[in-house]
């Protein structure tokens, strides 16, 4: 009894395996060389950020490991470089690629978890204001539409300011990163829940969810169970998009110094670091770094680009 419950498992595995190769979306990728190199790259960022503590060469805030006698050492292929240091050294002799790899985990953690919240926030008042209409309908909406006259990036700093004077001095480096993620987030939802508002207005006078009403069902699991089930597919789309998005603003408050810490840097703190140093000659300590975030954005973009078109019906 037991084997053939676990032989029902297997082929029931394999039969969603074959039906997600043999779908549109699959065969879309596999068509577009843009999508699988997007794909590669983006996947090669999360694993080195995800895995840096095994593969960096060296860890750059180990302060332990730093010798200022090997400060802005140049790239392996100039003259004076070594291969202890492949992209070269900063100027507190921390290795270039090292410190790539442990900023982009700081950056992939602020951006996915700003673009999870910014979702959840937005989906959840979307789906409440497409559902419920009236009064709630356009006290949200109007608060979304203030919000869409003030660029990102001000509201996350806003938010960002806000929260380091309410909050003890002596904390702000520890949560520094949750601020981060809650400015970003914040600044983001508005899209998720102008789009969900929009596709609940269509999703609500079908005659499923009209079902549902009749047999009793509590609005809040109409709208889990039935609504968002079916309003997910262009959130997806942006939430990919978004990514990008979140991972350049974490860049950029970092950059202006209202960031993660010092001790934490990320992607941003690096090209603000080695921005300092790019007319001394030592230009390997922000280039590197602005490289690296302009190829992960640039991949996720594309990505994003993909995914938008492989779900749009009228394109296929």
């Amino acid at each position: 009894m037991a084997t053939s419950v676990r032989k029902d498992g297997a082929e029931k595995r394999r039969s969603v395996l074959a039906r997600a190769f043999d779908s549109d979306v699959f065969y879309s990728f596999r068509r577009s060389p843009v999508a699988v190199a997007a794909a590669v790259v983006t996947l090669a960022s999360f694993v080195g950020a995800i895995f840096a503590p095994w593969i960096a060469p060296h860890n750059p805030f180990d302060l332990r490991t730093l010798n200022l006698m090997e400060a802005s050492t140049p790239p392996v292929w100039i003259d004076g470089g070594t291969w202890k240091f492949i992209l070269g050294a900063d100027d507190q002799g921390r290795d270039v690629l090292s410190a790539i790899l442990y900023g982009a985990r700081i950056s992939l953690f602020v951006g996915f978890c700003s673009v999870l919240f910014a979702m959840v926030l937005g989906v959840g008042l979307g789906l409440i204001s497409g559902y419920v209409g009236g009064v709630v309908d356009a006290a949200i909406m109007r608060v979304a539409d203030v919000q869409l006259s003030f660029p990102a990036i001000l509201i996350a700093l806003l938010v960002d300011g806000v929260a380091r004077v309410a909050l003890p001095r002596e904390i702000h480096d520890d949560i520094a990163i949750y601020v981060l993620v809650l400015a970003i987030g914040v600044s983001n939802w508005v899209q998720y829940a102008r789009t969900v508002r929009g596709s609940t207005l269509v999703e609500r006078r079908k005659e499923y969810v009209q079902a549902a009403q009749v047999i009793g069902l509590h609005p809040a699991a109409i709208m889990a169970r039935h609504v968002l089930p079916n309003v997910m597919g262009p959130v997806l789309v942006i939430g990919t998009i978004n990514l990008a998005i979140a991972i350049v603003t974490e860049a950029t408050l970092s950059f202006l110094g209202v960031g993660v810490p010092s001790t934490q840097p990320s992607l941003g703190t690096l090209i603000r670091t080695g921005n300092n140093y790019l007319f001394s000659g030592e230009w390997w300590i922000t280039i590197f770094p602005g490289a690296a975030l302009v190829i992960m954005v640039l991949s996720v973009n594309l990505l994003g680009d993909w995914l938008r078109d492989a779900l749009n019906p009228k394109l296929r």
